[in-house]
């Protein structure tokens, strides 16, 4: 899809700004002032993403993730974040068939992988949990996924495995 032309790709700069400052409301204003036909292109609904995430408004999260699976398919983002939402909502078991399939989708993004590792470790599969982290590491290198995954909660139960790895 083709770039937002000015000036409604400076409202989505100015939203991403305002997001990286911690002001959802001003994040908000710069969405609405972006026209009305643009406001279902991929970029923008990423930052109503981020927006709706930033403010803890997991469903209205999930409904804007899922209509960017649906409408572009090939963007990574919007399935990972679905699923991420789902997690956020306590539907963990259905974040991770919804992510499932985007291991043979998208097979260089080891987020995927990192978070079927997390939702497959939060439903007590931690066997599962670890086949998944150690391909996400495969991926990603493992110094920058240990330290991310040692800081993770979902992960808490194979903090001990992962500091002796």
């Amino acid at each position: 899809m083709k770039p937002l032309p000015p000036p409604d790709s400076h409202h989505l700069a100015a939203a991403e700004g305002w997001l990286g400052l911690s002001n959802p409301t001003e994040a908000r204003h710069e969405l609405a002032r972006i026209a009305r036909p643009l406001r279902t292109h991929p970029e923008v609904m990423r930052v109503r993403y981020q927006l709706y995430a930033s403010t803890k408004k997991w469903a209205l999260a999930a409904k804007t993730a899922q209509a960017l699976c649906r409408k572009f398919p090939e963007v990574p983002f919007g399935c990972i974040h679905l699923a991420y939402a789902l997690h956020e909502l306590k539907r963990t078991s259905e974040a991770y068939t919804i992510l499932l399939p985007a291991v043979e989708r998208f097979p260089d993004q080891y987020v995927v992988r990192y978070n079927l590792a997390c939702y497959a470790c939060q439903l007590g599969r931690l066997d599962e949990a670890r086949r998944w982290l150690k391909r996400a590491i495969a991926l990603a290198g493992s110094e920058e996924i240990k330290r991310t995954a040692l800081a993770d909660p979902d992960l808490q139960p194979l903090w001990t495995e992962i500091q002796k790895s």
